[in-house]
């Protein structure tokens, strides 16, 4: 009896676990899994968009402008991401009823997840190493130069990570948090 008595005291005493704040999308997903989901759909053609603009219409200061602001938002969203999935969100035990995750051991979910992170990190990587490059080697003021080449090269690399960093996240986000 004694014993029992201490257990219902225990679990009176011990509050639930913080688990993130809900999403608003009406989903699974938290609030930063929602702002991070949405966000996308706001990145990838303001991205396109900035490539329009240096490409068709010769507006250098501007695409930079927009990539230095881009990248901003980007780094702030991962950073405020990663601490919500690694101290407050249990992004698995959301995802727990979803037909495609299984805690037990690989699922469509987790591999969509090594899939996406397969595009996430080197991205975010060569995104930074664009930047750093076109803030080395271009002017001031931005023009076209010895280093315009290779920054076309490596910047349409980080395009197209970025686009399919995007894809393979709404993949994710759908078979873990709305399936």
């Amino acid at each position: 009896m004694p014993g029992s008595l201490v257990a219902q005291l225990d679990q009176v005493a011990t509050p639930p676990a913080f688990d993130g704040l809900p999403g608003f999308l009406g989903t699974r997903g938290s609030l930063m899994l929602d702002l991070v989901f949405l966000a996308m759909f706001a990145i990838v053609p303001a991205l396109l968009l900035s490539i329009y603009l240096v490409r068709f219409r010769q507006r250098y200061q501007l695409h930079k402008t927009l990539q230095l602001t881009l990248g901003s938002v980007l780094l702030l969203a991962v950073a405020a991401f990663e601490i919500d999935m690694r101290l407050f969100t249990d992004w698995e035990q959301r995802a727990a009823p979803s037909p495609y995750y299984s805690a037990e051991g690989w699922s469509v979910v987790w591999i969509a997840l090594v899939v996406h992170l397969c595009f996430a990190i080197p991205t975010t990587l060569l995104w930074i190493y664009v930047i750093v490059q076109a803030l080395r080697k271009f002017p001031r003021v931005p023009a076209p130069g010895p280093h315009s080449l290779a920054h076309v090269v490596w910047a349409w690399l980080a395009t197209v990570g970025m686009l399919m960093t995007a894809v393979t996240g709404w993949g994710f986000y759908w078979l873990a948090f709305v399936a």
